[in-house]
C-alpha cells in the first residue's frame, strides 16, 4: 500500500518567451504538458509501474501565468481503481521574488499502470494516513465531477 502523503509531486518552470502565445503569457497546452508530466510522476510514484494518461476532466484556465513568473504545478493520488490512478492537479502563478502564489488551472487526470508488455496492470491500494491528508482526499474527491474511472 501507498501513503497519499508519498504521492505529492511539487514542480517549477520559470516562464519564459519559448512558453509563451501573443499575449506574452504560458500557452495552455505548455500548461497542460506540465500538469501531465507532474501529475503522471505522482501517478508512477504510486503505482510502482510506468503509467499513461487515460483520460482529463475539464481543465479551467482562470488566471494567466504570465512571462517572468513561475508556474507552480502541485499533484497527489487521491483514488484508485483496479489499475487506474486518479491524480488531483492544481497550477499556480508564483512570483518568484516572493514565493506569493496564487492557483490558475485545476484538473483531474486519470492515468492507468501498464507492464513492461505495455499491459494494464494493477495498482496497490491507497492509504490516506493523516487529518491532512484526508482533506486533501476530500477537496479532490468534491471537485472532481464525472470522469469515468474504471473499475476492472
Amino acid at each position: 500500500m501507498t501513503d497519499l502523503g508519498d504521492t505529492r509531486v511539487t514542480n517549477r518552470w520559470i516562464v519564459g518567451p519559448n512558453h509563451a502565445n501573443n499575449l506574452d503569457t504560458a500557452h495552455g497546452g505548455t500548461v497542460l504538458k506540465w500538469m501531465d508530466e507532474v501529475g503522471a510522476m505522482s501517478a508512477m510514484r504510486f503505482a510502482g509501474e510506468a503509467c499513461v494518461t487515460a483520460r482529463i476532466n475539464q481543465v479551467n484556465f482562470e488566471r494567466p501565468i504570465p512571462v517572468g513568473k513561475v508556474a507552480l504545478i502541485e499533484s497527489y493520488v487521491y483514488a484508485a481503481g483496479t489499475t487506474s490512478v486518479r491524480v488531483r492537479l492544481q497550477a499556480f502563478r508564483e512570483d518568484p521574488r516572493t514565493g506569493e502564489a496564487e492557483e490558475t488551472t485545476e484538473s483531474y487526470f486519470v492515468y492507468v499502470a501498464i507492464d513492461e508488455d505495455r499491459t494494464p496492470t494493477p495498482v496497490p491500494d491507497l492509504t490516506v494516513s493523516s487529518a491532512e491528508e484526508r482533506r486533501l482526499r476530500e477537496e479532490a474527491t468534491d471537485g472532481e465531477g464525472e470522469i469515468g474511472v474504471e473499475q476492472a
